[in-house]
C-alpha cells in the first residue's frame, strides 16, 4: 500500500483553491490536511500542521508563494500559478514542479508523483524487519541476521540462523517477501531454499559457498543454477 501524502494548499483566490483541493482529493495518494487562502494564516499555522508538502501559488497580497516557498525551505514545493515568467525562480527554489493554470488532474497528477519519488528517497532506511516467529513477534536487524532456510517438512516456515548461534523459525513466510524486504546489496538468494547474507560467506567456487558462523563451524550450501549469475554480480559490486 502505497504511503498517503499529507498536503497544504495555499492560494488566495477561493474559487482556484476550491478547484485544487478537488482535484488533490481525487488522488488516492493525497491527503489535503488543510486548504488556506491567506498567505498570513499559513504562516500562523503551518507549524502546528503534521504535513509532508505544499502546493502554492505565486501572486498573492502580503507574501508571495515564492517567499513563502523561501521561508519553509525544510518542506518541498509544487508550484501552482498563472503565470510562466517565474519558473526559473521556483527552480532555484528547488521547486519539485511548476504547473501553469489552469491546472489539469493528469499534470497534477505528475507533480504529486514526482514528489512521491522525492519523499521516498528522503525515507530513513529501516535496518530491521518484524517477524512472526515460533516464539512470538521478533525484530530481526539485518546486521544480525546470517542465513536463512526452509524448514522441513513443512516448508511454509523458514530457519534463521543469527550472528550469535540463534535460530528462530519464521512463520509462515515466503521467500519472495523475505527477498522484497531484505537489503538486495546484502542479501542473496543461492538456492530454492537458501537466501543468505553476504557478510557470512567465507569461500565459494563455481557450485558452493561456505559460511562462517558465530562458532566457526562452517557450513556448505549448493548455489543452484538460476541464482549463481546473481550471486557473482554482488560479490563483484
Amino acid at each position: 500500500m502505497k504511503k498517503t501524502l499529507k498536503c497544504l494548499l495555499l492560494d488566495d483566490e477561493l474559487p482556484g483553491l476550491t478547484y485544487l483541493r478537488m482535484l488533490c482529493e481525487q488522488l488516492p495518494q493525497v491527503e489535503v490536511v488543510k486548504a488556506f487562502n491567506s498567505p498570513e494564516r499559513f504562516l500562523e499555522e503551518y507549524k502546528s500542521l503534521d504535513f509532508d508538502f505544499f502546493i502554492v501559488d505565486i501572486e498573492m497580497p502580503g507574501f508571495s508563494g515564492l517567499e513563502i516557498a523561501q521561508l519553509l525551505k525544510e518542506k518541498p514545493v509544487i508550484i501552482c500559478t498563472a503565470y510562466k515568467e517565474y519558473a526559473a525562480d521556483a527552480f532555484d527554489l528547488e521547486a519539485v514542479d511548476y504547473i501553469v493554470k489552469p491546472i489539469r488532474q493528469e499534470r497534477l497528477q505528475k507533480a504529486v508523483e514526482k514528489m512521491e519519488n522525492l519523499l521516498k528517497q528522503r525515507e530513513p532506511l529501516k535496518d530491521f524487519i518484524q517477524m512472526n516467529t515460533s516464539k512470538g513477534k521478533a525484530i530481526l536487524f539485518f546486521d544480525k541476521l546470517l542465513h536463512i532456510t526452509a524448514t522441513e517438512p513443512d516448508k511454509r516456515d523458514k530457519c534463521a540462523t543469527l550472528t550469535n548461534g540463534d535460530q528462530l523459525i519464521l512463520k509462515n513466510v515466503t521467500f519472495q517477501y523475505l527477498l522484497s524486504v531484505l537489503p538486495p546489496d546484502t542479501f542473496c538468494r543461492i538456492s530454492k531454499k537458501d537466501i543468505i547474507s553476504l557478510k557470512a560467506v567465507q569461500y565459494f567456487s563455481f557450485d558452493e559457498v561456505t559460511l562462517i558462523l558465530k562458532d566457526q563451524r562452517p557450513v556448505s550450501l549448493t548455489i543452484g543454477d538460476a541464482y549463481r549469475q546473481h550471486f557473482l554480480e554482488l560479490l563483484r559490486r
